[in-house]
């Protein structure tokens, strides 16, 4: 039969199995078969030496017989066979039971592939009654046989007998050079789905190219379908590299055009159109200012003002260090909006931070925050807050002022994402901490729109993000960058202190008291809430970094330790997510007005949080954070000319990857130099994550650290294709790339407008 690869799995496969390869492994289509890739390779005559699994794991492993014992079973009657193997990388022992038939093949020297579940005993691998069959192997002379699951990937006529499963299969297809291994299932197995691949690269004559001769030639390209006939069925390890870097191409293309189709979506909609208003808002914030706005914030706030007044919709990133300005460029772009007659929108991950910008830009604007009052200024606005907690009567009045367009802000939680929220004539959404919110819920607000005016969006992150995450997460905005510090701002002098030395704890807690005596204030943050909570955002690597077992301290604990030692004569408070929401604006109000000495707390001090009086931060159990996390959780201190201290406290030992990372974080106040370090130490699946939204993917090979070059080409030559051709009607193969890449609800998700 003949397939395309937009053709779904059932008519190659029948219901029932296509049911199961969407379930087991997300593929629905000819085409994401086709492109679901081996993971790794054995190669003629070679072990598989994959790294250690971990108990219960489910494992394909290619291995040679060292060793074959019959035994006695202690508990029942019968015989088993101990079979002890390796692959090249471990010793590991395979029992099977009844095993009179498999001991006449599995002789020491055999070469042979196991499938099962692996369990430990002594340290040492084992596999129970796996499924297992005898290889090819160069030096010839051995028979394939295996058990019937197994022997059924060399095609219908090895199962159609299997209680004789130990006959000699017709196991062509292994021999060959190399043996692809597929990211399996218990399930849905390797070798079901190389049988499937097979299947279908014999079904589909040729595979589609997106990319034309001349655009594969400049990039020294092979085509499509020879890359992916080549990544299931190499002959040489040359073919591998030539398919990999067409498929790593292929990918980085798929995401780009994904990302242009929503990227241009806006083209040809109209946006409010605000040119500068003399002596409005904007002026009167600028007048006042005590301080010259750094180059770096000229700049930014230019980039934004030259598209607010395009008549195009704005969709742009804005990033910086940690203390750079990113707060007054979205206030004054803000006050633009307004002084032309629209409503801005500010939508906050948690009511701690909604509540510090409320504070922040009432403070910023004094009178000109006051419309309606008696000490209002000439011209004024109103900033209102709405937030989840809020009682009634406090929601009400702020809905009100937001529908009547009373309030030129309007600050809020995802209680701002809710049906009954209106708004005048909303023109900027600004979405703080933009990693906090999906794509969705950032439009949403975007669609509270007046007539068919498209309101304007900036994405605030304080995290520096790196060049490819830029191109790829955020893939769908224009990006601004602020590094400059405005003048006056200290870099944090930063101190990893290591539990294990004494004298150095102890002096950790002499600073804190000696900041606290001259009248400063400081934050001890933990990573967890209590005995059966987590903060929000820990990054949790205590497998990794600390070993199982090794204690934390909670923010509970921690409370209670400072509290009933030398420290608590100090004014000390705890502050976490689980308290209720008004307890907790209290406390952050408490210690914003300097009625607190200490704050012990989790992480909702990471982001937006500024007290100028606060000069020290411990930082307990530091390395279950994050590089880009620690780097904004320090930079909550030394915002007001005083000098910061950041200590990093940690049971992590010297030498340890964890260690090395809390190193270079007190080694460098480069923001996006952590970032690199950040996005090197983490999975890329969890920042490409955001991009699948829980939906099978295909990246199986693009790198966000070593393919800059690649991703940065692809999206050139998006940028080409999709302005012309948004709905990619005249790139049907470059449209079922996508959909093959990224899986149809993703490619369609990505690019609604």
């Amino acid at each position: 039969m003949s397939a395309r690869t937009d053709d779904p799995l059932s008519g190659l496969l029948g219901d029932a199995k296509a049911a199961t390869f969407a379930e087991e492994i997300g593929v629905h289509t000819v085409g994401e078969l086709i492109r679901y890739i081996p993971h790794r390779y054995v190669k003629q005559g070679q072990l598989s030496a994959q790294s250690r699994p971990e108990a219960g794991e489910w494992v394909t492993l290619v291995a040679r017989v060292e060793k074959a014992d019959m035994r006695s079973m202690k508990s029942r009657k019968g015989k088993m066979l101990v079979v002890k193997a390796t692959d090249g990388s471990q010793s590991f022992s395979v029992t099977f039971f009844n095993p009179y038939a498999i001991a006449r093949a599995l002789t020491p020297g055999v070469r042979m592939m196991v499938a099962g579940t692996v369990g430990y005993f002594n340290n040492t691998m084992q596999l129970t009654h796996p499924n297992w069959m005898v290889l090819p192997d160069e030096a010839g002379g051995v028979d394939s046989v295996g058990s019937a699951m197994m022997l059924s990937m060399a095609g219908d006529a090895a199962t159609s007998s299997p209680t004789d499963a130990t006959d000699p299969a017709d196991l062509g297809e292994f021999d060959r050079p190399f043996i692809p291994v597929y990211p399996a299932t218990k399930a849905l197995q390797t070798w079901d789905i190389w049988r499937a691949v097979r299947s279908a690269l014999d079904a589909v004559d040729t595979v589609e190219d997106p990319l034309s001769d001349a655009e594969r030639d400049a990039r020294g390209l092979i085509a499509a379908d020879a890359a992916l006939r080549a990544i299931h069925l190499p002959e040489t390890s040359d073919e591998i590299d030539a398919a990999r870097t067409r498929l790593t191409f292929d990918e980085a293309l798929a995401l780009q055009v994904a990302l242009a189709r929503r990227r241009f979506a806006d083209s040809g909609r109209t946006g409010p159109t605000c040119d500068h208003v003399e002596h409005g808002l904007e002026d009167a914030l600028r007048a006042r200012l005590p301080f010259t706005l750094t180059d770096g914030q000229q700049t930014v706030i230019g980039e934004i003002c030259d598209q607010l007044g395009s008549g195009e919709p704005m969709s742009r990133l804005l990033q910086g260090e940690v203390g750079s300005g990113k707060t007054l460029v979205a206030l004054l772009c803000m006050l633009r909006m307004i002084d032309n007659g629209y409503q801005c929108a500010l939508l906050a991950p948690t009511e701690v931070l909604a509540a510090q910008h409320h504070r922040t830009l009432t403070t910023m604007l004094g009178g000109l925050a006051r419309a309606g009052e008696l000490d209002a200024e000439d011209p004024a606005t109103r900033v209102t807050l709405l937030t989840g907690s809020m009682k009634t009567a406090g929601k009400r009045a702020a809905l009100l002022e937001a529908v009547t367009g009373t309030a030129g802000i309007v600050i809020g939680t995802h209680a701002l994402l809710e049906d009954r929220v209106d708004f005048f004539n909303l023109g900027l959404v600004v979405v703080d901490e933009q990693h906090r919110f999906g794509v969705e819920q950032r439009d949403t607000l975007r669609s509270r729109r007046r007539d068919d005016l498209v309101p304007h969006m900036l994405v605030m992150t304080a995290t520096p993000i790196p060049r490819t995450v830029a191109m790829t997460v955020y893939g769908d905005l224009d990006t601004s960058t602020l590094r400059e510090l405005p003048a006056g701002r200290r870099a944090i002098t930063t101190n990893v202190v290591p539990q294990y030395l004494p004298k150095f704890e102890s002096r950790l807690w002499e600073v804190v008291d000696e900041e606290v005596t001259a009248g400063r204030q400081v934050y001890v943050v933990c990573s967890r809430i209590g005995d059966d909570g987590t903060a929000a955002g820990a990054k949790s690597e205590e497998r990794e970094q600390r070993g199982q077992g090794m204690p934390t301290r909670s923010a509970v604990e921690m409370f209670a330790e400072i509290t009933s030692g030398p420290l608590g004569r100090h004014r000390v408070e705890l502050l976490h997510g689980r308290l209720p929401a008004d307890e907790k604006t209290g406390v952050m109000d408490a210690f914003t007005r300097g009625e607190i000495d200490i704050l012990v707390s989790t992480t909702v001090v990471e982001v937006g949080v500024d007290v100028a009086n606060a000069t020290t931060m411990v930082i307990v159990d530091a390395e279950r954070f994050g590089v880009s996390q620690l780097h904004q959780l320090r930079g909550r201190v030394g915002r007001g000319g005083l000098p910061g201290r950041c200590f990093l406290r940690t049971a992590t030992k010297a030498g340890s990857p964890a260690m090395e990372r809390l190193r270079a974080v007190e080694a460098s106040n480069d923001g996006f130099e952590l970032a690199r370090i950040d996005l090197i130490a983490r999975r890329e699946g969890d920042v490409l994550g955001a991009l699948q939204s829980g939906e099978s993917s295909s990246l199986r090979f693009l790198s966000l650290i070593d393919d800059v070059d690649v991703i940065a080409d692809a999206r050139v030559l998006a940028a080409e294709i999709v302005p012309g051709d948004i709905t990619l009607a005249r790139h049907r193969p470059l449209a079922l790339l996508v959909e093959s890449v990224l899986g149809p609800s993703r490619a369609a998700f990505l690019a609604k407008p």
